[in-house]
């Protein structure tokens, strides 16, 4: 008795062929996946290289400003000795002098205060500002403190006299000012005898 080929599952699924060609929608689909993650890396990359340009576009700027602002710098340090010489100059001068009918020494004088406000306004031109603070409140990055004195006059912490002006450059300080700073008002003092203490004997 001659046996019957066993019949074959109609409900299974037929195997599939992994080597199979893709159709032609899921070939356009991967490439449009493909294509759009290129586009998308690449936009961050310019995004960046852009970035990137702004900043070395503005520090070069800051980098040109400055050194523009500061390349006076040793020169303008060099010529504050000459602005102190003609203030010192006028200072010693005596009232009386200043009175005087005489007209050379009048025209000395003139010369002298006309040369120091055109050597100080051709600084200012570059950039060079004098510092004068008196009556404000002492800032240790802009005035250098020579002493500490009672002032009944001008309030604790406040310049209560400019010994030397200071100067700045731009936003830096070329020489800072040479100042008095006030204590305040002075301590009354006690009364002779009647707070003095008791001696030992």
């Amino acid at each position: 008795m001659t046996q019957k080929p066993a019949t074959e599952n109609p409900n299974a699924e037929p195997a599939v062929d992994e080597a199979a060609p893709q159709s032609p929608e899921e070939i356009i689909q991967a490439n449009f996946a493909r294509i759009e993650a290129e586009r998308d890396d690449l936009k961050d990359k310019l995004l960046r290289t852009l970035a990137d340009m702004e900043n070395l576009r503005r520090r070069t700027e800051r980098e040109i400003g400055d050194a523009k602002a500061y390349a006076v710098t040793s020169f303008a340090r060099d010529m504050l000795g000459s602005a102190d010489n003609l203030r010192r100059a006028l200072e010693s001068l005596p009232e009386s002098a200043r009175a005087a009918e005489e007209p050379a020494l009048k025209a000395l004088i003139e010369g002298v205060e006309l040369t120091e406000r055109d050597l100080v306004k051709t600084l200012e031109r570059h950039g060079v500002r004098k510092i004068d603070p008196q009556g404000e409140k002492f800032d240790p990055n802009m005035h250098q403190a020579m002493f500490e004195a009672p002032d009944a006059e001008i309030g604790k912490g406040l310049v209560s006299k400019v010994v030397q002006s200071g100067y700045k450059i731009g936003e830096r300080v070329l020489r800072p000012a040479l100042v008095g700073v006030s204590a305040g008002a002075p301590k009354p003092q006690a009364a002779d005898g009647g707070d003095a203490a008791p001696s030992g004997h």
